[in-house]
């Protein structure tokens, strides 16, 4: 079993910490390095059995899956961003592996298309395929680096001090794109009415869970050039990035500790003090920092009176948590060479109308599956077989509503009744048709697979309604003043995917922008950090 983190128990922390970190996602175990990295002595408490939050991995029946980590761009790049934040945090551990060229094939109606990493390159292939939308292809290709630049921009004020983001918010409108205050669709079909291009351009839209009428442009182009130069995964397997994280933690005396259920954030005098366990214990510090997301955060760790005092009933009906998944988990026999699996995520539609597909689907769960998304860890894994040799893994997901699942969710974990397990079959097959429409050769190898649903994903990471990127990444979310890492009540602040953007880079960028704002005027503190920081000498 993968257990990453030391299992908590009344005793084991200390009485004071500088910071405490709620939370164990990427955001937060960033955040919790980083305070680390400057001095501070921070605890971290996960109420899941391992650390990691989606970036974990676990093992069943002699395999071993991801549940996040399907692929991270740009860090095989040594000077870019995020790859010089994931080394600062975990003092160069976590090593990366690129996939192939070809790293996300997107298939709609039955047609594939490559996208092959390299803007130039990639810009190539959809002019092969595209040979009348040059022109809009070219200005889809400007448009997306524009917007993604001006990224640093849009969330400057996550920063910041409150007040000092409020100006700089108010100044947003004049110094970053229109196209960041725009839908996807909308801004895809200033440029084209080819809806098969429009479909392709926006056939990762499974990354951020919400298609392009509904999805900001300002999202979707910060996933769409995150890629361009390709998709990496950690050598070892995605647990490898809170295995190396921990020990930077604990070099001043912190720790991340595991099965640390928070009840509560104890408020006192209208300050954060400290956080009430599931278990009664009490655990203090001076400034605690919530990676458990705005809903879970504002909606359930503080009590009814400091809700009501600043609001969050109302502030919380504005938002909307994002899409939740099933996931299958199958192992197979033989190595991915044996059975020829790829390192190129697939993408199947349908058809090219992605609101339809997903509409439908919605409407009746048996109705053809809007996205159907298929990743290959044992073959993205250059250490696998030293680890399983002559096994492979695959993950297929799709979407997966909450409410189809809800009759169940009072039940214990595994013993939901034969009524879910029924559910859970059908799911299964149709997904594992899916696979074999793609991959036939696996048909007779598969040696063992489950589903996960959105109760697994309540279970597992305590979110309410079984989502995987926070709040929903619309056009309203990102026009909430209230979402900043800088919360009203003093020395309570919030970290992760709901600070800046989805994902795994999201939500390390969250953890970032969470530092420099509880450092106030010292922010500068943390981005000569991240700028100086030198590779350790070899031993």
């Amino acid at each position: 079993m993968k257990r990453t983190g030391r299992r908590y128990r009344p005793g084991r922390a200390a009485n004071d910490y500088d910071v405490i970190v709620i939370g164990s996602g990427i955001g937060g175990l960033a955040c919790a390095a980083l305070l680390s990295r400057l001095g501070r002595k921070v605890c971290v408490l996960e109420q899941h059995y391992t650390a990691g939050g989606f970036t974990h991995s676990y093992e069943r029946e002699g395999y071993e899956w991801d549940v996040g980590v399907h692929y991270i761009g740009e860090v095989h790049k040594p000077h870019a961003a995020l790859r010089r934040i994931f080394d600062v945090i975990s003092d160069g551990r976590i090593r990366w592996a690129q996939m192939d060229a070809v790293y996300d094939r997107i298939i709609v109606g039955g047609k594939a298309y490559d996208f092959v990493a390299g803007r130039e390159n990639l810009k190539a292939a959809l002019k092969q395929h595209f040979p009348d939308e040059h022109a809009a292809i070219d200005a889809y290709f400007d448009l997306v680096l524009r917007v993604a630049r001006s990224m640093k921009t849009y969330f400057s004020g996550q920063a910041m001090p409150p007040l000092l983001a409020r100006a700089a918010e108010a100044l947003r409108p004049l110094r970053v794109p229109r196209e960041c205050f725009m839908s996807t669709r909308e801004v895809l079909e200033s440029l084209t009415q080819n809806q098969e291009l429009i479909a392709v351009l926006t056939g990762q839209w499974g990354d951020y869970g919400l298609p392009p009428r509904d999805a900001a442009f300002l999202m979707h182009a910060s996933v769409a050039k995150h890629y361009f130069d390709g998709g990496c995964y950690p050598v070892g397997g995605s647990w490898k990035i809170a295995d190396g994280i921990i020990p930077v933690i604990r070099e001043t005396g912190g720790e991340v500790f595991t099965y640390a259920r928070v009840e509560q954030i104890v408020v006192e005098n209208g300050r954060a003090t400290g956080v009430q366990m599931a278990d009664g214990s009490r655990i203090h510090a001076r400034e605690i920092v919530s990676n458990t997301g705005a809903r879970i955060t504002y909606g359930k760790m503080l009590s009814d009176d400091v809700r009501t005092q600043h609001g969050y009933t109302a502030k919380l009906d504005e938002v909307r948590p994002s899409a939740a998944h099933l996931c299958l988990y199958a192992g197979f026999r033989g190595t991915a060479a044996e059975l020829g699996l790829p390192r190129t995520n697939l993408w199947i539609y349908p058809s090219a109308d992605h609101e339809g597909n997903l509409q439908r689907f919605i409407d009746d769960p048996f109705n053809a599956l809007p996205m159907v998304y298929i990743s290959f860890p044992s073959a993205k894994d250059p250490e696998w077989e030293q680890h399983y040799p002559g096994k492979s893994t695959v993950e297929v997901i799709t979407l997966g509503r909450y409410e189809w699942f809800a009759p169940w969710a009072d039940k214990t974990w595994n013993q939901r009744g034969d009524d879910y397990e029924a559910l859970k079959a059908r799911f299964t097959e149709r997904l594992l048709e899916a696979l074999y429409a793609q991959m036939p050769q696996l048909r007779d190898k598969l040696d063992y697979c489950e589903l996960s649903t959105p109760l697994s994903t309540q279970w597992f990471q305590m979110n309410d309604r079984g989502e995987i990127y926070g709040l929903d990444h619309d056009l309203g979310r990102f026009e909430q003043k209230w979402l900043h890492p800088v919360s009203p009540v003093k020395h309570l602040y919030l970290t992760g995917q709901d600070i800046v953007t989805a994902g795994v880079g999201g939500a390390l960028l969250g953890g970032v922008m969470t530092t420099a704002a509880m450092m106030g005027r010292r922010a500068d503190r943390v981005f000569k950090l991240l700028k100086s920081w030198q590779p350790p000498e070899p031993a």
